[in-house]
């Protein structure tokens, strides 16, 4: 038991060596001098944009959107109003400067979904959790053909021209041009739920 510290002696030692790091600084080189007469804003953080001040909106580029074989240029129109207005944003007076300008995109997709469901049986005897006998099962797929309309909606500041906001949003439609219509209005409502950002 007497040889087992003479054993921790050399490691001992060793760690009572020298340290070959030295700490050392240099000072922080002086600034170039453009630097004085100009201030880099790209170190810093965008400031928060203030989505309260902003209360009415124009269409981007003066570009209604267009009407298609499925909803009528009137009706995506009014459709994308009453979302707007919703989300406490007006039409622009004429001859005012909107806060907003809006940039929509619409279009009716054809998709197909699959629905696969298990049928199975069991032949056998079955007794205290002992099974005895065949378990087979057989897949029923099924496939679907859906009409999806989906929407993107995009907001411009009209002083600095950046996008400040964008949503997207799609809904099922059976197919009647009264429930596209319904589809459309829904999807545009769902899509500005986020607005404006928290």
């Amino acid at each position: 038991m007497k040889i087992l510290p003479l054993l921790w002696l050399p490691l001992l030692v060793a760690c009572q060596s020298s340290n070959p790091y030295i700490a050392d600084s240099r000072p922080i080189p002086p600034a170039p001098s453009q630097a004085v007469n100009r201030l880099d804003l790209s170190a810093y953080p965008a400031p928060a944009r203030d989505y309260a001040r902003y209360r009415n909106w124009a269409w981007r580029d003066d570009r209604q959107p267009a009407g298609s074989a499925w909803a009528s240029s009137t009706l995506v129109q009014e459709a994308l109003s009453n979302a707007l207005d919703q989300r406490g944003l007006r039409p622009a007076q004429p001859g005012t400067t909107a806060d907003l300008e809006v940039s929509t995109e619409m279009r009716l997709e054809h998709r197909l979904r699959q629905v696969a469901d298990h049928y199975g049986s069991h032949y056998g005897h079955q007794r205290y959790a002992d099974e005895f006998g065949l378990w087979g099962s057989a897949p029923l797929v099924r496939t679907y053909a859906e009409e999806v309309v989906v929407v993107g909606i995009e907001l411009f500041d009209v002083r600095d021209g950046q996008a400040v906001w964008r949503g997207s949003a799609q809904m099922l439609s059976d197919g009647s041009q009264g429930e596209r219509a319904d589809a459309l209005r829904a999807a545009l409502k769902r899509a500005l739920e986020n607005y404006p950002p928290d």
